[in-house]
Parts: structure tokens; sequence; C-alpha cells
């Protein structure tokens, strides 16, 4: 009983990794786009040979993991994931890193990215590839 609990456990396993690495790269894509984004500032016009450099190879990643995504997300979806949450997580390193703290509309925008984000994922027959 136990050798098949453990087989079914490990199919599951390999299911969600399947399933789920196409979002990972996503969000690796996310994360990557951030952290250029963050650096572009701080490269003052590409002046500073570090931020400089995090800011190429940050994009260069986030375009390839991006593109590791398009293979089984449809593009529209996975643009608007990526630029929505790319978008609110600036926006949350600007407010911490650099004290551009948004108002309440802004707040209240970033909710409804953040809303619509989750209505194409959740609700939309979009999602399926």
């Amino acid at each position: 009983m136990y050798k098949v609990l453990a087989t079914l456990y490990a199919l599951f396993l390999l299911f969600m990794y399947i399933y789920m690495k196409n979002w990972l790269f996503l969000g690796i894509a996310i994360a990557c786009e951030v952290i250029a984004t963050s650096n572009l500032k701080l490269s003052e016009g590409f002046t500073k040979w570090l931020p400089s450099t995090l800011v190429v190879v940050g994009y260069a990643a986030a375009f390839y993991f991006l593109s590791l995504t398009l293979k089984t997300v449809p593009v529209g979806v996975a643009y608007a994931v990526w630029s929505g949450l790319g978008i609110v997580a600036i926006s949350i390193v600007a407010w911490f890193a650099f004290g551009q703290k948004p108002d309440l509309w802004g707040v209240v925008g970033m909710g409804l990215i953040i809303a619509g984000v989750v209505v194409l994922n959740t609700l939309s027959n979009t999602t399926a590839h």
C-alpha cells in the first residue's frame, strides 16, 4: 500500500512540476524585470557599470524566461500577467527603495491590475492552451 501511495504522490509531484514550471518561469521573468527596472534608475543613464550590467542581464533573463513561458501559456495571458504584476512589483520596490509612495488612486489602480490578472487566470477561457 505504501508503494502505491508513494508512486501516486510522485506522479502528482511530476504533474505539478510539468504544469506549474511555466508559471514558475513567468515568476522568474517578472522578478528579473523588476531587478532590471530598479537598476535602470540606479544606473544614472548607464554611467554606473554595476547597475548598468544588472539592467542588461536582468532584461535578457526576463525575456528568456518569458520565452520559456510562452511554450505553453498563451501570449496574451503571459504578457498580461508579466506586465501587470511587474507594474505592481516595481511600484512596491520604488516605494521602499526610492521613497516613491503611491497615492490612494495609485493603490486603487494597482488593486485593479491584480484583480484583472486574477479574473484573466481564473474565469477566462483564454488560459487554456
